[in-house]
């Protein structure tokens, strides 16, 4: 079964910036997370986000397509980033979330939808 894990953080919390004294530390729980759940034949993809600031968001209304600059999907944690991991229950997800090393936070655990069954 596929799982997206979606991080999410409170914005307003401080995070290590490249150059900090502690962002190679910060960075090396997240590699060391990458290569267990590799190593493991979970990972599927992953990728980190860039701040919300950066965002473009497109809303479809009354047979409109409008395009706006800004994280303007409400929110009051910011995503962050995401994994997709194949693994055999959702208790087998909810433990590789348990090893993110997110500090505080969030993180949805979402099932993948099988759209084979319906193809």
């Amino acid at each position: 079964m596929r799982y997206l894990l979606i991080i999410a953080s409170d914005p307003t919390l401080p995070s290590p910036e490249p150059g900090d004294p502690e962002f190679d530390a910060y960075m090396k729980g997240w590699t060391d997370y990458d290569e267990e759940l590799t190593a493991a034949g979970a990972f599927v993809a992953g990728e980190a986000l860039l701040p919300t600031e950066t965002a473009t968001t497109v809303r479809h209304k009354e047979g409109a397509t409008h395009v706006i600059d800004g994280p303007f999907v409400e929110l009051k944690e910011h995503l962050g980033g995401f994994y997709l991991i194949d693994v055999d229950t959702l208790d087998d997800a909810i433990e590789w979330v348990r090893k993110l090393p997110v500090g505080e936070g969030a993180v949805e655990v979402r099932p993948i939808m099988d759209l084979s069954a319906f193809m």
